[in-house]
């Protein structure tokens, strides 16, 4: 079986269970609601609200320096902290990853397999919100090599070596699905022009773990996702695109790929951006 291209990014939850008390880690739930969280999370782990902590109230993601280190120091993360991330819909560690990657922090660990993988175990959970000792985090300049703009995807309309992907879910894809139900501030239904359909969710086994470099690679070549294309993956806000960044760069080793975290959000609402 061939390995993946960087390993070092994952670690499985036998590792986990075996560092839960490494004063080193910070153990990051990071999802929608509150509730998962609550009722059984792994031991330790702080809690992040995408819709309060990662998002601003226009779903876009907030890289505002201040906001950054406010949310890292509450976390107890400081800039050499190793964080683990995980949750408890498909991909959100993988998401956090790459959120942290464009802030300066490196040291992140996705857990493979997630929440799912972990509850499936029978592993020890937690119900009370963990308290953490704040750490002073300092702001790094923004990695803007791992996003991509809007008229960076639309110059890549109909260029050969240029793939779009969309992430989404094939009702979203075609427009029979909103971003907002009923569509709010101009927001338009379709795809990107030319944007090859692949849903995130096809990359991942039935445990939530991902799926092996041979079933990868035979996905992405069906689609014409080569390696030596530059790869502009996105879906509705940003976060399984950013996914899709992960398994195409850490995973399989693709040299260029840049999220567009703007995603349908941005694109759907603007007079210039043509719709498929």
């Amino acid at each position: 079986m061939i390995p993946y291209a960087h390993p070092e990014a994952l670690v499985d939850t036998q590792w986990l269970s075996d560092h839960l008390h490494d004063p080193t880690l910070r153990i990051l739930e990071v999802d929608m609601s509150p509730e998962p969280y609550q009722n059984n999370h792994i031991p330790g782990a702080v809690f992040w609200n995408i819709l309060k902590d990662v998002f601003q109230p226009d779903l876009r993601i907030n890289f505002e320096p201040d906001a950054i280190a406010s949310l890292l120091s509450r976390s107890g993360i400081a800039n050499e902290t190793t964080v683990i991330a995980y949750g408890s819909y498909p991909g959100t560690g993988a998401w956090i990853f790459w959120f942290l990657n464009v802030i300066g922090h490196q040291n992140v660990r996705v857990l493979n397999g997630g929440h799912q993988k972990w509850l499936a175990e029978g592993r020890p959970v937690a119900s009370k919100f963990a308290t953490v000792s704040p750490r002073s985090h300092q702001p790094r300049l923004l990695n803007m090599d791992l996003r991509a703009t809007k008229d960076e995807v639309l110059a890549a309309i109909n260029d050969p070596q240029r793939v779009l992907l969309d992430v989404r879910t094939l009702p979203e894809y075609v427009g029979e699905v909103f971003l907002m139900e009923p569509p709010k501030n101009g927001e338009r239904a379709g795809h990107i022009p030319g944007a090859v359909h692949l849903e995130h969710t096809l990359t991942l086994n039935e445990d939530g773990t991902f799926k092996s470099v041979e079933e990868l690679q035979t996905l992405f070549s069906s689609q014409g996702i080569a390696p030596e294309k530059e790869v502009f993956p996105y879906c509705a806000v940003g976060g399984r695109s950013a996914y899709m960044w992960f398994v195409l760069k850490h995973l399989l080793g693709y040299a260029n790929v840049r999220n567009y975290d703007g995603s349908w959000n941005e694109w759907s609402r603007l007079a210039d951006t043509p719709i498929a």
